[in-house]
């Protein structure tokens, strides 16, 4: 057997990661640009009589995509687990991207009528289902490649290359600002971060069937059939509602201190859409630095510390942080505030990813991982700017989408302590797994 140098081994794996992270990149770059530009969106696509209305629908139609990620879950998950991680890459990819070019070429309404928002809506529909098994698919995939040891650390980046897709729509937007007039970027000037999604698709289709098949799975003597990996699922439905609540805490807090923050800067607080973008992106860059820094961490000293000591200071911080920021609103205290959340958010998540990834069952690993975030998704995080501009309008408090914080942070330290006793669920289910292996 040829020796293979331990720099080229190093480089081996981050060009792996590199590929499979492509579509994460994808992902985020467009559910970030649909949130950024909700305002824009609404106008040409959901015309209402007054402009809370129209926000409204728009946030209904950006939270319907995550409707579809739990049958995304269920069904592509299933699918990878029987037929392979590179494949399954290839075909979510695949789906996002169609979802992605429907969005960017829809006419307005007043040019097509009822037909805009309809296939914007079935757009959003498709990269739900597929964004339903890319996270899951991802992760397990860097799992399983990772060297023992450094889990933590290589599935942080997962996440990690999604705050990079935050910060290249981030720096987009913030050149559309800076050279074209508020009345050219309503029109039409932002649909073109969208349509530079859509270019960039072969590249990562190029990159992404490079990918090789981890050796875990081809290892692995038996593939269940899809009936099989149901009813495993089945039996582990107390693994999943856990897995689900500890992903809420994660999935609120990321569209809070992203999808929603330009939003809220610019319709709540009244800062302008450059200041918000550049909080956006100081938010994205300490989020990249935060979650392997904390992969890292948890590869040493175990997953549950950081899991119970992040969820509790955004259980407890969440509110007051906030209501400081809307008593003395300013671009400075905006940042700080938010790159408080982002160090909670990346202090949790980096440990979450892969604390999920090890307590589903290693024969529904994809299918388990993807239903549970998919769910926590689609029935909590989704709905965070929908949510939050509720509860601004229904309370007149601008600090309420901190409430929605607290309950996220009270999911992820009920679940971690749930999850990490000594009679835990998660124990017996896995046990139940192995005998029945």
């Amino acid at each position: 057997m040829a020796h293979v140098a331990p720099e080229d081994r190093s480089r081996s794996k981050v060009a792996t990661v590199l590929r499979v992270t492509s579509g994460n990149f994808l992902e985020m770059f467009d559910f970030f640009l649909f949130g950024f530009y909700a305002t824009y969106i609404s106008k040409a696509f959901f015309p209402a009589g007054n402009e809370y209305a129209s926000l409204m629908l728009t946030f209904v139609t950006f939270g319907a995509g995550f409707l579809m990620r739990p049958l995304g879950a269920i069904f592509l998950g299933a699918y990878v687990d029987r037929i392979g991680r590179r494949q399954g890459l290839i075909v979510t990819l695949g789906i996002m991207a169609a979802g992605t070019i429907l969005i960017a070429f829809v006419p307005s309404y007043e040019t097509i009528g009822l037909f805009a928002p309809f296939l914007v809506l079935i757009g959003r529909l498709l990269q739900g289902f597929s964004a339903g098994v890319e996270l899951g698919g991802v992760s397990v995939y860097l799992a399983e490649m990772a060297t023992p040891g450094r889990k933590g650390f290589y599935v942080s980046w997962q996440s990690g290359s999604q705050q990079v897709a935050i910060m290249a729509s981030a720096l987009i937007g913030y050149a559309l600002s800076r050279t074209l007039a508020p009345e050219d970027v309503a029109s039409w000037g932002w649909r073109i971060p969208f349509i530079i999604g859509c270019l960039i698709v072969p590249f990562l289709f190029y990159i992404r069937r490079s990918l090789e098949e981890t050796q875990e799975f081809l290892h692995r003597k038996h593939r269940p059939t899809s009936s099989e990996i149901f009813a495993s699922l089945g039996r582990n439905w107390r693994i999943v509602l856990l897995g689900m609540l500890l992903v809420v805490m994660t999935t609120v807090s990321f569209y809070t201190i992203t999808v929603y923050t330009p939003t809220f800067g610019k319709s709540v607080l009244k800062l302008s859409a450059e200041d918000s973008l550049i909080v956006t992106f100081c938010v994205a860059v300490s989020n990249f630095i935060w979650l392997p820094v904390m992969g890292a961490l948890s590869d040493k000293i175990g997953r549950k510390p950081i899991l119970l000591v992040f969820s509790a200071l955004t259980l407890l911080t969440a509110y007051p942080a906030l209501t400081w920021l809307v008593a003395n609103t300013s671009f400075t205290n905006m940042l700080i505030v938010l790159l408080w959340l982002s160090f909670l958010y990346g202090s949790y998540n980096g440990a979450m990813v892969v604390a999920l990834t090890e307590i589903v069952p290693a024969s529904v690993r994809t299918a388990g991982f993807s239903l549970a975030y998919s769910l926590a998704t689609a029935l909590f995080g989704g709905f965070t700017p929908l949510v939050s501009t509720w509860l601004i309008e229904v309370t007149g408090n601008k600090a309420a989408p901190a409430f929605w914080l607290v309950f996220a942070g009270a999911c992820g330290l009920v679940a971690t302590l749930l999850i990490y006793r000594e009679r835990s669920p998660v124990k017996a289910g896995l046990a139940r797994e192995a005998a029945a292996a």
